[in-house]
């Protein structure tokens, strides 16, 4: 069998990985370099255990704030577009307790399935990724958000997440570069077992071990449309022509909904427009961290790659803009500063921004979609867990191929 993945991102790389490995042919198609959509300069944290949805009830209380102030971390500019209209009044629905609780089960399972996948990957083909495991922290700055992580983390435990609720004083001992930050933390969730790594280096490896083992890449080639006979999907059109496959799996990030369209399925695919900066860090002890950390009340991550740190945030609803604000730079920035004062060079920022691809609720799209051809699967909708998450939900894919 000939299967053909649609997208060169983390997904779809990891997708064709997986096919790859089941001895099936596969070709990748791509517009861009591999890795240059929302997987090249994410967060670089891979949040197997602690999954909080942004769909959760703590939005309601929140959004006020959020839309109106200047510096919010959530940021609407309305559009006149259908889809963002939808997308967020069913991401308003998906903001109750039962939908929260049903979605964080159905992420941990499926990220339980990724780390696993993740790691027999590594086994296999040794990366050069800056992967680590040291950890992170998320960070509470009062008393009634603790309690609030406090009810997460008992939900996650439930579900199997080994994590703990720390004091401040035991954060500043887990990561010493938070001393200077002391006094703004009212204490955190530890989870020792979460990881780090470089995704843009991790899509590099997989094209170079893909490659190796016959996988064929067309970059540089835009999907068009479709040639549909008899309810499948024949080939697909593209600025290099029709090719054909057996099947085919769409993994474009938020280009689904456009295309997905096209075959008669609707995937609530919306971008969720995130940002981030790269500092090189200072080598002495204790200055930048090791542990990766979540800010909540910033809503900003801290992930060490190497010999750098990846600072990323925002969640910004403005349809495909692809521009970078020097005011969101400098928020992310500023953050840093605030946080680890002595984490490294702030002359070199390297800004970045992507579009996650999410869903209402969070859940990624992946399988076989009523109304769409058999022959043609989907793996979409990672919204900011899309490294985490890549690996398992290309589990699934197979699986889905072939049942």
């Amino acid at each position: 069998m000939h299967v053909c993945v649609l997208g060169a991102g983390i997904v779809g790389l990891a997708t064709a990985w997986e096919l790859n490995r089941q001895g099936l042919e596969v070709s990748v198609i791509d517009r861009a370099a591999p890795g240059a959509g929302a997987s090249g300069g994410n967060g670089a944290q891979l949040s197997y255990s602690y999954v909080q949805p942004l769909a959760d009830p703590s939005i309601w209380k929140q959004l006020p704030k959020l839309l109106l102030s200047p510096s919010s971390p959530l940021k609407l500019r309305p559009q006149l577009d259908p889809l963002q209209w939808r997308w967020g009044l069913a991401f308003m629905a998906a903001c109750n307790a039962r939908t929260s609780r049903e979605t964080t089960a159905r992420l941990l399972a499926l990220a339980a399935q990724s780390r696993s996948a993740f790691e027999a990957m590594r086994v296999d083909i040794a990366p050069d990724c800056d992967f680590s495991a040291t950890g992170k922290l998320v960070l509470y700055p009062s008393a009634a958000s603790l309690e609030g992580a406090r009810r997460q983390l008992e939900l996650q435990r439930s579900m199997g997440s080994e994590q703990r609720l720390v004091s401040a004083d035991e954060c500043i001992a887990i990561e010493p570069a938070l001393a200077a930050y002391r006094t703004q933390i009212a204490g955190a969730v530890h989870t020792p077992s979460e990881c780090a790594a470089d995704c843009l280096k991790v899509c590099t490896e997989l094209v170079r071990a893909l490659r190796a083992r016959g996988v064929r890449f067309m970059l540089d080639t835009e999907v068009d449309g479709f040639d549909l006979r008899d309810g499948r999907v024949a080939a697909v059109r593209s600025s290099a022509g029709d090719i054909e496959a057996d099947a085919f799996v769409m993994a474009l990030g938020t280009a689904s909904h456009r295309l997905g369209r096209q075959l008669g399925a609707y995937l609530p695919v919306y971008p969720l427009k995130g940002y981030s900066i790269t500092v090189d860090v200072d080598p002495a002890p204790g200055a930048a961290p090791r542990v990766s950390v979540t800010d909540s009340a910033r809503k900003v991550v801290f992930a060490r790659i190497g010999s750098r740190l990846r600072v990323a945030g925002m969640a910004e609803l403005v349809g495909h803009d692809a521009s970078i604000p020097a005011t969101r730079i400098e928020t992310l920035a500023a953050a840093t500063r605030a946080v680890f004062p002595q984490a490294g060079r702030f002359d070199a920022l390297h800004p970045w921004t992507g579009m996650r691809p999410a869903t209402p609720t969070g859940v990624p799209i992946v399988g076989r979609l009523d109304g769409a051809p058999s022959n043609m699967l989907f793996n979409t909708g990672h919204g900011a867990l899309g490294f985490t998450l890549a690996f398992g939900s290309a589990l699934r894919v197979v699986q889905a191929l072939s049942a």
